[in-house]
């Protein structure tokens, strides 16, 4: 069979609505059924270790529970269904460390790594020659660009630094490549109105890497439904809990590792002597090449809260800086100190939404997120959801509508977050976390970072996504890029 009908085999066309209109009949029966039956199982369980319950006004699930909407792991994933040959998309690998073999493998259970890509050379040949990623046989390089020249390539994965992840991916698309791209997917505001703008000409399908909103035992989306529901009442205040970043430096410069290639991992960013901390885990202490933890975990916990309070589409109007340390001395906005850690180590940021509703951002507190409404609050983390006031009663009544849950993903079935780009890869659909909710999170978290680092409130219209009355700041919504990394749509 030819490389062309295999494309078109994997990439099918839409179902007819009456068949898909069936089908989602059938699978929402099924799903009343199997819930009212595992309501039933979380009422007889309740006092056990991992359910705790306080007079019905507090209770507590843990992910080792298996009971936060265990009706939602049901049925066929797309892994059953890319076994054949035929049926799975040829796939390139750009960035390969740490997080990046990580999304190879996920990306490996759906289709065939074909290319491998890092600048790390020690990176690319251990990828190659996985047994769960190239297998001995995937082409490794160093240039992203060779990957993408390729039209046998279906799909790419970006796990490189945060600094790396527009440019490549907007030249993806370009080059008429689906991608999973790791998050933050931008460095400034721009950067993502520039995404926003090539995909929406290209019509390609992009995954974000917030996994939380597929993964986690379901429990960030059990926790953003019932915010969406009015389980809450009337919201009053969320606060995103993501910690602090740490302090290091002065580092010293050293000799280029044999292997690396310095100046093309460096990017758009100002060319600088080699320091090892400055390079693979370490960047995201540096503002040069991301954003601190304001990014990092900010990119998942503040993009949970926005799709809780359905600002998909939208964002907050006013930025407040409660605390913001920096290790280091800063002069308009800079570090005078280039030898060590520069990103904000602890802070605390307010936002404010619409309807009022407060959004605290701080590394204060254990890692999670805590929604405050009139009459009840969750606390949702990685382990666990903490759920007090008239919520827990709601949780026994009257459970999460199945309707709400579909709606939130999209109507795509109950599936890992690869598992849910290849559904969207296949049928065309919008990912659960995709390009436009992203980048309205991550201008939230960018207008953290620049009203730490000026020192003052800023105010944003959402709806012209400009900082109003200060030029200075709004100038912020890009950066100077070095010649021939710039990013451009």
């Amino acid at each position: 069979m030819s490389l062309r009908s295999k494309r078109q085999m994997f990439k099918v066309a839409p179902q007819p609505d009456t068949v898909m209109r069936e089908t989602r009949s059938k699978r929402i029966e099924f799903h009343r059924t199997s819930l009212n039956h595992h309501l039933n199982q979380l009422n007889q369980r309740k006092n056990e270790m991992n359910i705790s319950t306080n007079r019905r006004e507090m209770i507590r699930i843990t992910a080792a529970s298996g009971l936060v909407l265990p009706y939602l792991r049901t049925g066929r994933t797309m892994a059953d269904e890319t076994k054949t040959a035929n049926s799975r998309p040829r796939i390139g690998s750009i960035g390969v460390g740490s997080m990046g073999s990580g999304d190879s493998s996920a990306a490996a259970r759906f289709g065939d790594i074909v290319a491998v890509c890092d600048v790390d050379k020690s990176h690319a040949e251990k990828a190659k020659n996985s047994d769960r990623i190239g297998k001995g046989k995937a082409d490794a390089y160093e240039d992203y660009r060779k990957v993408l020249d390729r039209k046998d390539i279906d799909i790419v994965t970006i796990s490189t630094p945060d600094h790396w992840h527009s440019k490549i991916l907007i030249e993806a698309m370009k080059a008429g490549k689906d991608a999973y791209c790791q998050k933050p997917l931008t460095l400034t505001i721009d950067e993502g109105k520039k995404i926003l703008q090539v995909q929406k000409e290209t019509g390609r399908v992009v995954q974000v890497g917030t996994q939380q909103r597929s993964e986690n035992n379901n429990m960030f989306l059990l926790a953003a439904a019932m915010v969406r529901d009015g389980r809450l009442g009337t919201m009053k205040k969320v606060t995103c809990s993501i910690g602090g970043a740490p302090k290091g430096g002065p580092f010293k410069t050293e000799a280029v590792p044999a292997g690396l290639n310095w100046d093309m991992w460096q990017g758009q960013t100002m060319p600088t002597d080699y320091i090892k901390e400055r390079c693979h885990y370490e960047f995201r202490w540096w503002y040069e090449y991301s954003g601190g933890k304001m990014t990092d975990w900010g990119a998942h916990h503040v993009d949970e809260a926005m799709w809780a309070l359905g600002l998909d589409n939208s964002g907050v109007s006013k930025v407040e800086v409660v605390k913001a340390i920096h290790p280091v001395p800063y002069a308009k906005g800079y570090s005078t100190d280039k030898s060590s850690y520069n990103v904000a180590t602890n802070f605390h940021v307010k936002c404010t939404c619409p309807g009022d509703v407060e959004l605290n951002i701080t590394d204060e507190g254990e890692n999670g997120i805590t929604f405050i409404g009139s009459t009840g609050s969750i606390f949702v983390s990685r382990g666990e959801i903490i759920l007090k006031g008239t919520t827990v009663d709601a949780l026994y009544k009257k459970p999460v509508s199945e309707d709400l849950l579909m709606k939130m993903r999209n109507g795509k079935r109950f599936d890992s977050h690869m598992g849910n780009f290849m559904e969207c890869v296949r049928d065309r659909g919008k990912p659960i976390s995709d390009v436009g909710s992203h980048h309205r999170a991550m201008t939230t978290c960018h207008l953290g970072n620049i009203a730490m680092r000026l020192g003052r409130t800023l105010t944003w219209d959402a709806a012209k996504e400009e900082i109003v009355g200060d030029a200075e700041a709004n100038a912020w919504q890009s950066r100077e890029q070095r010649k021939g990394f710039e990013v451009t749509a």
